[in-house]
């Protein structure tokens, strides 16, 4: 049997791991830019300033967005609803929990959207 508190601590730290290392990467791409006077904006050999920094900021929110449904399934572990689908409130089987720790629902209900 899997110890989902275990499984979601992991995968916290590894949502954590990765915003810090977007964060490092984001500010490196910032600090680079002060530097140069480039006009990166129109070369056409590679993507901009604009382009890098967008992406990285995208991937930071969609990594908080990644930690913030842990919390909440940390929460559902807590209040003993953890592995109970959100829309019908069938169990969540727990293949599909372990390998999506934060689920909040079935696979049918998933399908439904």
């Amino acid at each position: 049997m899997t110890d989902f508190g275990a499984a979601l601590g992991a995968e916290r730290s590894r949502s954590e791991h990765r915003l810090e290392s977007l964060r490092d990467e984001l500010a490196s791409v910032i600090e680079g830019s002060r530097w140069t006077t480039d006009d990166d904006e129109h070369d056409p050999e590679g993507s901009t300033i604009a382009f890098e920094r967008a992406k990285i900021a995208a991937l930071i929110n969609d990594t908080e967005a990644e930690m913030r449904e842990i919390d909440a399934a940390d929460s559902r572990l807590a209040a003993g609803t953890y592995g109970i689908c959100d829309r019908c409130g069938t169990e969540i089987p727990a293949i599909r929990l372990e390998a999506l720790p934060a689920a909040r629902r079935c696979v049918q209900c998933v399908r439904l959207r």
